[in-house]
């Protein structure tokens, strides 16, 4: 059975800036748990055939154009059943005034009632976006994720494979660290993964033969990010003179994570080689390949070549 996740009201209204106008009790006991809101703009007419009541309900102009049409009573019991329906947060869009009704049906219903001087479309979008993030399915991945040219680079590999000296040498350069060790990872959407790091160990690196520093403090705010988009997964291995690597680049790896395929390298490691210049070339060139050009084909083509791709997928979600 998935897990289910689950976000704060106290956050909510932290993050969208929200007027928390009641609250039944400590707003940080208060979750919601769907990544999903609703205007109650039928619901408020009477059909409630498939509404979904943990939803975060927003009323925006239209819904309040509506309650203003009908008499007091009629309104009074409109806002009832819905509020019955003991939703996570009822939420004022446009900075409208509360109708008194609103409150005493909060207070009875155990309802938390938030205010935004925000159009209604605009807070929706903002309120998705943030509770997609917050409420998506996560995992997490021994491995350092990394900046790279604007590229997320998950890199992985065996304990002591060169991981986190890697990700300082790319540091120096320029580059910016996301997680070291334990790499966070969420799908907030069919085609998107986002690493971040736990909060208790976000910036800090181990370095075999120094110990644990604090990136941020070392190399200043411009060295870190706190959360980044995977483009590409790069596993480090020691390097095996039996195995056959690929020279030429033309088939497409890929590993699966949290449903999401995402372009993949395995990269042997033997003393001489700069990893930090090569993940460089590597981030560059899977820009590259995004917009269409893949130089392995150009050269083939250039040859009279013909050379079939072939798919490699590593499934990360059965491991």
């Amino acid at each position: 059975m998935a897990e289910i996740f689950t976000v704060s009201i106290a956050d909510i209204v932290k993050e969208l800036q929200l007027e928390l106008v009641y609250a039944p009790k400590d707003s940080t006991e208060i979750m919601v748990s769907d990544n999903d809101c609703n205007r109650p703009g039928l619901q408020l007419m009477g059909f409630y055939e498939y509404f979904n009541a943990e939803r975060i309900q927003i009323c925006g102009n239209m819904e309040f154009a509506y309650l203003a049409s009908v008499d007091e009573e009629t309104r009074y019991k409109k806002i009832e059943t819905l509020f019955a329906t003991h939703i996570p947060m009822f939420v004022v869009a446009r900075g409208h005034e509360l109708y008194p009704e609103m409150i005493e049906l909060a207070k009875k219903y155990e309802i938390p009632i938030g205010r935004t001087k925000e159009s209604t479309t605009a807070f929706i979008a903002a309120l998705i976006s943030y509770l997609n993030v917050q409420l998506a399915p996560r995992i997490t991945r021994h491995g350092v994720l990394i900046e790279i040219y604007g590229e997320g680079v998950l890199i992985v590999g065996e304990s002591g494979v060169g991981k986190s000296e890697t990700a300082i040498e790319l540091v120096k350069r320029g580059h910016r660290l996301v997680a070291d060790d334990a790499v966070e990872i969420r799908r907030v959407s069919s085609k998107s993964l986002v690493g971040s790091s736990p909060d208790n160990i976000r910036h800090f690196l181990e370095i075999r033969g120094i110990g644990i520093i604090n990136v941020r403090r070392l190399f200043g705010m411009g060295a870190v990010k706190v959360t980044e988009k995977i483009d590409m997964v790069v596993e480090l291995e020691p390097w095996d003179s039996q195995k056959v690597y690929d020279r030429m680049g033309v088939d497409n790896e890929f590993t699966t994570i949290l449903g999401v395929k995402v372009p993949s390298l395995t990269i042997p490691i033997k003393p001489g080689r700069n990893l930090a210049v090569i993940l460089e070339v590597a981030a560059m060139n899977n820009r590259q390949k995004k917009m269409g050009y893949n130089a392995a084909q150009e050269l083939l083509d250039n040859l009279g070549l013909q050379f079939d791709k072939k798919d490699k997928v590593k499934n990360w979600d059965l491991m």
